[in-house]
């Protein structure tokens, strides 16, 4: 009876051992239809899990967290969202209002009906692909987001792991900010549109990214605003773009497009590109209409998703006007 009992607390402990995460960590593991949510009891109260144990996990950080406890590897006290395990029917989804961190541990993640990652939080997200593992994300047709990782936020890849990403809807990647990539491997071997689609600018520091089997381009970065900042001292609030290579390898093959396409300039200080870098295409400024109809004759007015207008707009906005067999975005002041 007594190694029963001291086996029954061995068993315990353990189970409350295995449940505990670090302070500021939420811990999920996908398995199949399943997932579990671990949250740490320091920020319990700034996240909610709507999930109810389904493998479509959904994530409120409260709008009212602004850091707690930071660390030296944390130095914000921001909460790191790691994730695990696997699943064919399932998804990432979170909300918030201040920066996190994604830790894809091993992950592995199919949404037939959306994004496989989807971060609704506007402010920095720190994507660490963690060494030594490899993760997969696939999403399923879907026109409501933009790309099988889509991310609302400025958006940093890092770490020394291994991403395949597989787009069957839109974009491979679509950060609706600028996009850095640090020591990653990524591997986006299908998309429907651009491999890579960011605004703001693109920033490969090092690491091997691998685009093909895609739509339209390798890689498109486009202004945010109306009008680029132009370069800005590391970076900090730019709204130029523009695409930054570095170093590492990049390589771009069997796309329908361009292999890199930007609002601004396309820029290599080092690295190793594979691809064919005159087959690159700079889209042209915006101008004002005014300027437009004075010095060109217009063949077609289309809308930023390629639909065609009947009349220029009278509201202001930006849009694309094709003259004289070129295409150009132009603004309605």
């Amino acid at each position: 009876m007594r190694k029963l009992f001291v086996s029954i607390i061995a068993c315990i402990a353990g189970t409350l051992s295995m449940s505990a995460v670090e302070d500021n960590t939420v811990e999920i593991v996908f398995n199949g239809n399943t997932a579990s949510v671990t949250i740490a009891d320091n920020i319990s109260s700034f996240v909610t899990n709507l999930s109810n144990g389904s493998s479509h996990v959904k994530l409120v950080q409260s709008e009212s967290f602004n850091g707690v406890n930071p660390s030296a590897d944390n130095e914000d006290g921001e909460i790191i969202y790691v994730l695990s395990g696997s699943t064919t029917d399932g998804e990432f989804f979170l909300e918030g209002a201040f920066k996190c961190s994604l830790e894809l541990a091993g992950v592995s993640i199919t949404n037939p009906s959306g994004p496989a990652i989807n971060i609704q939080n506007g402010k920095r997200i720190s994507v660490s692909v963690k060494k030594g593992t490899t993760s997969n994300l696939t999403d399923g047709a879907n026109d409501n987001y933009n790309g099988a990782f889509h991310s609302k936020g400025h958006t940093k890849f890092k770490g020394k792991g291994t991403l395949n990403v597989v787009g069957n809807s839109k974009h491979g990647i679509y950060s609706k900010e600028y996009l850095e990539i640090k020591n990653c491997n990524i591997n986006i071997t299908k998309a429907m549109k651009d491999g890579i689609h960011c605004k703001e600018y693109f920033l490969m520091e090092s690491g091997n990214v691998s685009i093909s089997g895609v739509g339209d381009d390798g890689i498109q970065t486009e202004l945010s605003g109306t009008a680029s900042t132009g370069v800005m001292p590391n970076h900090e609030d730019e709204d130029s773009g523009n695409f930054y290579m570095l170093d590492g390898v990049l390589t771009i093959s069997n796309y329908e497009g361009k292999a890199i396409t930007a609002d601004g300039t396309i820029t290599y200080n080092g690295g190793t590109q594979n691809f064919d870098t005159s087959d690159t295409k700079i889209l042209a400024g915006i101008e004002d209409v005014s300027a437009m109809q004075s010095s060109r004759i217009i063949d077609g007015i289309y809308d930023l998703q390629g639909r065609r207008l009947s009349a220029i707009p009278q509201h202001r906005c930006i849009y694309i006007i094709v003259a004289n067999g070129q295409a150009k975005k132009v603004i309605r002041k």
